[in-house]
């Protein structure tokens, strides 16, 4: 791991990717799903001209909600982002031979549709790239909590930053009022954690934080394989 991305926590979102842009320039790359969190890191990116990639997976089965807030973002920054989308020769082989709801069926058909639509597409995004920053934070759920703000991601052998992990809810929700960030209007509705429109859904007062994701597994560590 590079050394000079150790204890960051001290450091505010700026000055870590300040750091990151320093040490890898384009080879850094910022994976965005248009979350609360991910347009917070987008917005302090895009506004301090850093020289970081900014990317997002279309799975071909987003909100309407979600490329309405892609199209705000573009139009507020004016800058560039890079879109990786599945192969579709996967996505036609796997709708073809169980459907297009084959992954409410099971846990097996469920991640298979995860890799299509957005593990290999993110892999592809990933090549070339030696450090890869996140929106992740420790609330999310049980199993990120035992991450870091740095870590090495070992499957692709690459430094993984989270420059947000240590923030609240709260912290989120208030820079985004400070920076008038573009959101997605479905946070107002229930929505906090926001993938695909089949998988994703309200969150009722009380439930866990990833509750609205493939709601209908019985898991606490619930991941579609981006961040395994």
């Amino acid at each position: 791991m590079n050394t000079k991305l150790v204890n960051m926590e001290h450091l505010s979102v700026v000055e870590v990717l300040q750091k990151i842009a320093t040490e890898y320039g384009n080879r850094a790359a910022f994976s965005t799903s248009l979350s609360w969190e991910d347009q917070v890191i987008t917005h302090h990116i895009f506004s301090n001209d850093l020289p970081i990639r900014v990317f997002t997976l279309d799975t071909g089965r987003l909100f309407p909600e979600t490329y309405g807030v892609f199209n705000r973002t573009l139009d507020r920054y004016k800058k560039k982002i890079e879109v990786f989308s599945p192969k579709h020769e996967g996505v036609e082989k796997m709708v073809t031979e169980k459907g297009p709801l084959s992954f409410y069926v099971s846990l097996e058909n469920r991640k298979e549709c995860c890799f299509i639509r957005k593990v290999e597409p993110l892999n592809r995004a990933l090549n070339n790239v030696d450090c890869w920053i996140t929106g992740l934070r420790a609330e999310h759920s049980e199993n990120r909590k035992d991450m870091s703000m740095t870590e090495i991601d070992d499957q692709r052998n690459i430094v993984k930053v989270h420059p947000i992990f240590n923030w609240s809810f709260e912290q989120v929700k208030n820079e985004i009022k400070e920076f008038n960030i573009p959101y997605n209007s479905l946070h107002d509705k229930g929505f906090v954690s926001i993938g695909c429109q089949p998988c994703t859904r309200a969150v009722q007062e009380g439930e866990d934080f990833r509750a609205g994701r493939w709601w209908w597994e019985n898991s606490d560590k619930k991941e579609c394989g981006l961040h395994s």
